[in-house]
This record gives structure tokens, C-alpha cells and sequence, in this order.
């Protein structure tokens, strides 16, 4: 029962995506379109998987000014258990890869977000720096998964710098998302999920910090993600 869940769940993404191109074609680049198709596929996924999502520190998340968002990366299915989180205005960040995915990789592109080559960790940096100039001009936030890579529930991993230098040029604060460690699999025989809990942090102020700042922040922010993971 647990398969057949989450297949639907995975099937219902490209569908969504597919009556969503009509929306972000009437309206390219306009980056509420991520905040409301990631609503509607996290919802939809969560109640596919029949999974219970516990939440704390909403009023945390702001939403009257830009703001990078970080927050931990474990399996495909933090789509479902994070996507109805995006603040107004949001672009995230993906591999280059995700833009040839049916349905869903043209709506990642036509939704204005980043796309990096990971294989070129230097211009990725540049490219984050860049960024920068988008949150400040365009008054745009950024949900950036730091650590790069999935840790398929083993643990908070390393943080890549990128979203950091983007926070500390722009003067955005950063925002941390903790999610409580969870495994991809079904609970029981009717192949429900196990509840996942989440707290969002309040916000980091980077506000006067310089490119010399970056590795205590990044450390900061690691520990303090680490310490809430481990309550959650």
C-alpha cells in the first residue's frame, strides 16, 4: 500500500505541473507562481501519502521582506513535507539536470529560479553572488537546501557557502527550516507516513556582515540547525 501511495504521489506532479504551465505562461517569471504550485503539490502529496506535517515558528518565516531560506535536504519527498512553506516572492535552486524533467522542469525554469551546474562549484558561487542582486532589486527570497545533496536521514551534513554569500551581499536575513529526520518508508498496512515534525528558526541578520563573516555564519547556523534537529 505504501508503493502505491507514493507512486500516485510522484504521479501527481507532473500532472499538477502540466495545468500549471498554463498559469506561468500567462505570467513568465513571476515568482509567486513557485509559492502556489509548490502549495498545491504539497498539499495534495501529503494527503496522498497520508502524512501528518506538525509545525512551529511559522510566524518566524517573514514575509514582508526578502529572506534566503535554508533548511535540511533528506529525500525527494521534502517537495511534499516543505514545498507549502515558500515565502512570497521565493525562487529556489536546482541542478541543471531538473530543467529536462516533463512538465516539471519547464515550470522550474519559467518560475524564474536558479539553475547550477554543481560540477562547477566556483561559478555556483558566482551565480549565488548574482543572486544577491535579485533579492535586493526585485525584493525576491531564496529557499537554497545547503547542504547540496540528499542525506537520506543520516544527519545533518556540510554547508556549501553559496546561499551565505548570497545572504551576506544582499543584506537579506536567513531563515532556517529544521525537519525532523525521517525515514522514506510506510507505516502499517495502510502505508501511511510517519508524522514530520518541523520549527522554523528566527531569522539570522546578516545586515553589516562581509564575505570575512561567512564561515562563522555558516558555522552558527549549522549548529543551530543541529542542536534543533536533535529535538525534533
Amino acid at each position: 500500500m505504501g508503493i502505491i501511495r507514493k507512486l500516485l504521489a510522484w504521479l501527481s506532479v507532473p500532472i499538477i505541473c502540466l495545468f500549471a504551465l498554463v498559469f506561468y505562461a500567462a505570467r513568465p517569471f513571476n515568482p509567486d507562481n513557485n509559492r502556489y504550485l509548490a502549495w498545491v503539490v504539497a498539499r495534495f502529496g501529503r494527503a496522498v501519502l497520508g502524512m501528518e506535517r506538525p509545525l512551529e515558528g511559522w510566524e518566524n518565516m517573514p514575509q514582508d521582506r526578502p529572506t534566503v531560506v535554508i533548511a535540511n535536504h533528506q529525500h525527494n519527498d521534502d517537495l511534499f513535507v516543505l514545498g507549502d512553506l515558500l515565502p512570497p516572492r521565493t525562487v529556489t535552486v536546482g541542478k541543471s539536470s531538473l530543467v529536462w524533467v516533463p512538465f516539471f522542469g519547464q515550470v522550474f525554469w519559467l518560475g524564474g529560479n536558479v539553475i547550477l551546474n554543481r560540477g562547477r562549484s566556483h561559478k555556483a558561487i558566482a551565480v549565488m553572488k548574482a543572486t544577491s542582486s535579485a533579492i535586493a532589486r526585485d525584493r525576491k527570497s531564496l529557499w537554497v537546501f545547503p547542504e547540496g545533496t540528499r542525506s537520506r536521514g543520516r544527519g545533518l551534513q556540510k554547508f556549501k557557502k553559496g546561499a551565505f554569500h548570497a545572504a551576506v551581499a544582499s543584506g537579506a536575513p536567513i531563515t532556517m527550516v529544521c525537519v525532523q529526520e525521517y525515514a522514506d518508508e510506510a507505516v502499517g498496512w495502510t502505508g501511511r507516513r510517519e508524522s514530520v515534525s518541523i520549527r522554523i528558526l528566527p531569522p539570522i541578520e546578516t545586515e553589516g556582515l562581509t564575505a570575512e563573516d561567512i564561515p562563522e555564519l555558516i558555522e552558527r547556523c549549522h549548529r543551530k540547525m543541529s542542536e534543533t534537529i536533535a529535538t525534533l
